[in-house]
Order: C-alpha cells, then sequence, then structure tokens
C-alpha cells in the first residue's frame, strides 16, 4: 500500500470524486487506457524533435479496448532529454494531451496538471476530470501528461499480471513470521529486479527532478513565457520542485492536497498512519460509533482475515493485506464512506469479501479481465529514483510498536512498506528529502485539507514553509477527503480568483 501521495494514496485526483466512487475508485487507471498508453494504441502520436519547438497536435488515437477522447482533444508527443546532463543524448518521449480554450480572445495561456501518484497518467485522467475545471477552460488550454516512466511516456514495466496476482495473494504485507518476512523482502527484490530487466535504461532518470525540468520544456513547447500549473498529492512535490529549479518561471501554481516535503521515507509512512488513521476515526464518529472501539472491531477482523482469508463469487480470496487496501480505498473521499460501511457489513456478517476485495482490485489497478495497470510499477520507479533511503526488514521491525501505537489497522502495513518498497533496488536515489525552497517565485497556493487521509493537513505548511516567505501563501480547507478543488465552493472560488484573475488570498485563510 505504497501511498507516494503521503505515501498510501496512489491516486490524487480530488476533482475526480464522483467518478472514483463509481469505477469504485479505479486507481486512476481504471478507465480506457489513454491515446498510446501502455494498454496499447493504434497509432503514435507525432513527436517534436526540439523542447522549444511548436508541438504538432493531432487527432488522439483511440486505444485498443477504449474510445479515444472527444474531438476537442489534441494529442502530441514531446521529445527531450533521458537524460538532462546530456542534452545532445538519447531522448525520450513525453505523451501530451490539451484541450483549448473555450473563450479564444480571452486566452491567458496553458495549465499543465499532475493529479498524482507518481504513476498517474495525465493524458488519460484529465479528459475524464475536465467537468471539473470547465470554468478555468474558459481561459486556459487544459494540458495533461505521463511523466517520464510512466504509461505512454516510456512507462515502467517491471513484471507481468500472473506475476502480480501471485504476489497479492501469497505475500504477507504484514508479515508475522521470519518465513513471511523473508518471502516479504524477497518478492520486493524480484519486483526491482524484474523492472532493471524489463525497463532498465530509463530507471536512473525517472525522478521527480527530471520530471520537473520535462515541465519547463513542455512550457517553452507551449510557448508560454512562465508555467500555470494545478498540482495534486505528488502532483504537490512535483510542482514544488519546479518552483525550487526553475523559481523566476513559475507562474500561477497551486499545489492542493500537499506531500511534506520535509518527511524522508520512514517520515512519510509515519503522516500516513496518522492520516489514515485520523479520517478512519472521523469515518466511525460520522457513523455514530466510538472510534477507539471500531478500530478494534476493525483490527479484530483483519486479525481473522490473517488466519483465514474470506471467499469470494470469483473463487479468489480476501486476504488480511487486500482488506488493507480496501479499507484505505473508500477514505480519500467522504461520498464513499457509504462503500465503506457495506463492504465491512458484507465482511463482518456475511463472511464474503466480495465488496472488499473489489475496492482493493480498483486501488491496485486491476480489471474485470484480471489486467493490472503499470501504474504500480511507476510509481515504485520515481519514488525509489526520489528517496536515498532503504530501511531493513529489522529497521520496519523496530518500527512497529510506535506505528501500532499510531495506527493500529494501518501502523503495520505502512511501517513494514518502508522496507519492501525499494528492496534491493538497481539505482541509487536522489535525496533524503525533495528540495522545494523558492526565493523570488511568485505567489503560489499551497491548499491542506484537514482530514486528508493520504497527504495530512501539517504537510501543506511545511510545504509553505519550504517555498519561502512570501511565496507559500496557505489556504486550509476544514473538511474531509484527499483534495479540495471541486469539493470546497470556497476553496474552488479561490483557486478559480487566482488562477482567472491573478487575485491572491490572504496567507492563513480558512475555508469551512
Amino acid at each position: 500500500m505504497r501511498v507516494r501521495d503521503g505515501r498510501a494514496g496512489r491516486c490524487a485526483a480530488p476533482a475526480l470524486v464522483a467518478l472514483l466512487v463509481t469505477a469504485l475508485l479505479a486507481g486512476c487507471d481504471g478507465g480506457p487506457a489513454s491515446p498510446g498508453s501502455s494498454k496499447g494504441s493504434s497509432q503514435a502520436p507525432e513527436r517534436s524533435s526540439d523542447a522549444s519547438g511548436a508541438l504538432d497536435w493531432k487527432r488522439c488515437a483511440a486505444p485498443e479496448d477504449g474510445t479515444a477522447p472527444g474531438p476537442a482533444w489534441r494529442c502530441a508527443t514531446l521529445d527531450v532529454p533521458l537524460d538532462h546532463a546530456r542534452p545532445d543524448g538519447r531522448t525520450i518521449g513525453i505523451a501530451l494531451i490539451r484541450k483549448a480554450a473555450t473563450r479564444k480572445s480571452a486566452r491567458i495561456g496553458s495549465m499543465l496538471f499532475n493529479f498524482g501518484g507518481p504513476g498517474g497518467s495525465g493524458v488519460d485522467t484529465l479528459p475524464r476530470a475536465a467537468s471539473a475545471y470547465r470554468e478555468l477552460n474558459t481561459r486556459y488550454d487544459l494540458v495533461g501528461f505521463d511523466p517520464r516512466g510512466v504509461a505512454a511516456s516510456s512507462g515502467v514495466r517491471c513484471r507481468d499480471d500472473a506475476g502480480q496476482e501471485t504476489a497479492y495473494r501469497r505475500i504477507d504485507m504484514t508479515p508475522d513470521t521470519p518465513a513471511e518476512e523473508a518471502a516479504f523482502i524477497a518478492d520486493g527484490q524480484d519486483f526491482g529486479a524484474g523492472c532493471a530487466r524489463l525497463s532498465g535504461p530509463v530507471l536512473p532518470h525517472v525522478g521527480t527532478s527530471n520530471a520537473a525540468r520535462d515541465m519547463d520544456a513542455i512550457r517553452r513547447a507551449l510557448g508560454d513565457d512562465t508555467l500555470t500549473y494545478f498540482g495534486i498529492s505528488y502532483g504537490t512535490e512535483l510542482g514544488g520542485t519546479y518552483a525550487h529549479l526553475f523559481p523566476e518561471k513559475a507562474g500561477r501554481i497551486v499545489l492542493d492536497a500537499v506531500v511534506d516535503p520535509t518527511a524522508d521515507s520512514v517520515g512519510h509512512a509515519r503522516n500516513q498512519a496518522k492520516g489514515f488513521q485520523r479520517a478512519l476515526e472521523n469515518y466511525l464518529k460520522d457513523r455514530g460509533e466510538d472510534p477507539a472501539a471500531g478500530t478494534r472491531r476493525i483490527t479484530t477482523l483483519l486479525e481473522r482475515l490473517d488466519e483465514e482469508p474470506l471467499p469470494t463469487a470469483s473463487g479468489r480470496e480476501l486476504n488480511e493485506s487486500l482488506a488493507v487496501i480496501g479499507i484505505v480505498t473508500p477514505l480519500y473521499s467522504r461520498s464513499a464512506w457509504p462503500t465503506l460501511t457495506a463492504a465491512l457489513d458484507e465482511a463482518e456478517n456475511s463472511g464474503r469479501g466480495d465488496r472488499l476485495l473489489a475496492l482493493a482490485d480498483s486501488y491496485n489497478g486491476r480489471d474485470e479481465d484480471g489486467h493490472y495497470s503499470t501504474r504500480s510499477h511507476s510509481q515504485r520507479a520515481i519514488s525509489c529514483a526520489d528517496a536515498k533511503a532503504r530501511p531493513t526488514a529489522a529497521e520496519a521491525r523496530a518500527l512497529l510498536p510506535e506505528f501500532r501505537e499510531l495506527s493500529p489497522v494501518f501502523g503495520p502495513f505502512l511501517a513494514w512498506d518502508t522496507a519492501g518498497w525499494c528492496a534491493g533496488w538497481p539505482v541509487e536515489g536522489e535525496h533524503d528529502t525533495p528540495e522545494a525552497s523558492a526565493p523570488g517565485a511568485a505567489p503560489i497556493l499551497v491548499i491542506g485539507t484537514t482530514g486528508d487521509p493520504a497527504t495530512p493537513y501539517e504537510g501543506a505548511r511545511r510545504m509553505a514553509d519550504e517555498l519561502g516567505e512570501g511565496v507559500g501563501v496557505t489556504v486550509t480547507n476544514r473538511g474531509e477527503g484527499h483534495g479540495s478543488y471541486g469539493e470546497s465552493d470556497c476553496v474552488t472560488a479561490l483557486v478559480d480568483a487566482y488562477f482567472l484573475d491573478g487575485k491572491v488570498p490572504a496567507d492563513g485563510r480558512v475555508c469551512s
């Protein structure tokens, strides 16, 4: 359950709440593949050979198992250096999608989006999310992209569907015995070896700082003097990195559902243990249940599943690890809480695991045919290219008492995750924590939601502090769920006024 967007939540598109709920929170990869995505496309988009040149926008090709976006959308691919330190060396293509501003006479420029992950496809997500940004689209071209190592942009692949299914079925992600622990670590090492075998050349170059440099190449290719950017969840880390590298080119930037830039890999896991437990307790209070009693009830269910998984209609079983993922998924949005209630009721009272397994499958990117998206492959590759830390099994085991205290439900999972995620990874990480200081940059809106489970609220203040005085402008959304634009009328109005009219709210503004 690596949620890099705080560390346990794989998808970060708060404007997609309705879509995600109807698709059982399909993890940003649940719909048809994007044009040129890893699921295949009938025609490769055109490429520009020069990041400073004009892009050749064409109708988006239809994926093999879906339909192309409507006629308002256009696709292109921009060639950028695989290694930005060697600009004349090998290039890779960055897949782009665009919907032109609807009021051309009032057009301001382009707005680039990243919906999180890392590993989420912007080419796939933006057309499905665009209705939430209709007002912004009046004066901005909406532009999505697949970051390097994701989907159509030299997407990382590490194992096949059978290997993925076997791991979810057999590997205990909260090992209780030496044998389970050894299998857990060995699976992480096997995954890394598969990445090296299938995607080796790109692995050293898929980190966030390189993606930020790609964003500046996109800005130049779009013809914009400064970057206008909307980053959500992991997209906030990417936005902060961009502002640090290119403060003079940072235009109007909004960071919503903010990753704490001061936290290392263990710190992220600690933050998420607190955040998901907080969200779970808020959910339990909402249904009139004592949070402590409700937490004990759920941990009892998980203990039973560790011993005896529940059956499902598909013939697959719901084990403890998949149940934890299934419980995490609806906590991303308050509107999905009834889904969690129904799933827990089925498991506890009917002895069936169908609903929780469906939620886990959506989170893990598994479709009805048993095909897994490669989003989690990209996520791990980007995370491990970024983070230097490689906690050992012994170090993860030492975290267990603290993490169980923080969250009896999610703590053990997140503690062990620190060791399993980058175990034996073939590429060294770049840093302990990302740089986000951006002296001289224009004001950047930093929005935190008090009940956010995956990127806890405290990270927004830390991001604003890192950006620097006069740059980071905090907005607090008093509410539940992962992200606030499109969920809070107050936040939505502030963001629209900032993007459309350049109105910067007072630092510390609170939306209730």
